[in-house]
């Protein structure tokens, strides 16, 4: 806005109703002259942060797991940490009370391979009222942003149609560690590698209130999010070099031959 529209600019005075004041500040804008060349490119300022910023780039990814953990508990759900190798059993205990689940078609089998429950493979061909039925359904995802605590899930052979991830009462998400990254500009770079895809962010679980700020949880989905954190597994000890050091016996050539 020019200065001399700011000068013309109406101010608020006795008498002059909230609608007059408003209609009178739109003819003013009205009246500021226009840029007579395009916007371009250039003139658009690239001061947020983006996917290459120095913080995603430069944060340890075990601090990045730390804080996702923290947001989406800060939303109800329940985190369960866990490496490769106890994955199986993890996902056994989380589902020990489920008496069916339902997985997307694609979902490694080693996940599953230990849960007890009556599983049933989703084909596409189950009805909202079927999957009412089923206790829980299991599945991947496809990016968490730590952050905000979102988890991305497209609509895939890891991460299933949408309507089985919204009918179960239970949702256990596995989330392994190449998929966890610090902010959204990252989280969209990697699902901008499919932007077609039908995506679903998932932040906490199914949560309203009313009026009196009565939560009420389970009406747009499900009531509880389980999410398996698959940390990489710890690097193994090294050996003690020093072992022979720390008895205070040193052996010479000649006794050892």
């Amino acid at each position: 806005m020019s200065a001399r529209a700011e000068q013309q600019r109406p101010t608020r005075t006795p008498g002059m109703s909230a609608r007059e004041e408003i209609l009178a500040r739109v003819r003013t804008a009205l009246q500021a002259p226009r840029r007579d060349e395009v916007t371009t490119a250039a003139d658009v300022p690239r001061a947020y942060q983006r996917a290459d910023d120095r913080q995603e780039t430069s944060t340890d990814p075990a601090k990045v797991r730390d804080v996702l953990t923290q947001r989406i508990e800060d939303y109800r759900a329940t985190v369960h940490r866990t490496i490769p190798s106890s994955l199986a059993a993890t996902v056994a205990e989380v589902l020990a009370a489920s008496g069916s689940v339902i997985v997307p078609p694609g979902l490694p089998e080693a996940w599953r391979e230990q849960v007890a429950a009556e599983i049933t493979v989703d084909d596409g061909s189950a009805s909202p009222r079927e999957l009412d039925g089923i206790d829980a359904v299991l599945t991947g995802c496809h990016t968490a942003i730590a952050i905000t605590g979102t988890l991305v899930l497209r609509g895939d052979d890891l991460s299933g149609r949408r309507a089985i991830t919204l009918v179960p009462d239970l949702h256990v998400v596995v989330v392994e560690a190449e998929q966890v990254v610090l902010g959204v500009p990252k989280g969209i770079e990697r699902m901008n590698e499919d932007p077609t895809a039908a995506w679903t962010m998932i932040s906490g679980p199914s949560a309203t209130s009313d009026i009196e700020l009565e939560r009420v949880e389970g009406v747009h989905g499900p009531r509880q999010l389980h999410v398996v954190l698959v940390d990489p597994e710890p690097e193994p000890e090294p050996e003690d070099s020093t072992a022979e050091a720390s008895t205070g016996q040193a052996t010479t050539p000649q006794e050892q031959a």
